[in-house]
């Protein structure tokens, strides 16, 4: 990105191209956190579990009932 308006000895954690990185935690030059972050917290996963289980239960229900 061409940073031709950014002030000499300027943060570059406030410049409008970097603001998108930092994601409120302070840091410059911090990757984004993608959608593999959200499938590490524990009720999504809690959630997803259940869920899993319950289609296994039908699945296996349909499948083996007489």
């Amino acid at each position: 990105m061409n940073d031709d308006l950014a002030t000499p000895g300027a943060d570059p954690s406030l410049s409008p191209g970097t603001a998108h990185l930092s994601h409120g935690t302070g840091e410059s030059g911090a990757e984004p956190r993608g959608c593999l972050f959200a499938l590490s917290q524990p009720p999504l996963m809690l959630f997803l579990a259940v869920i899993g289980a319950l289609l296994l239960f039908t699945a296996l229900y349909d499948l083996y009932a007489w």
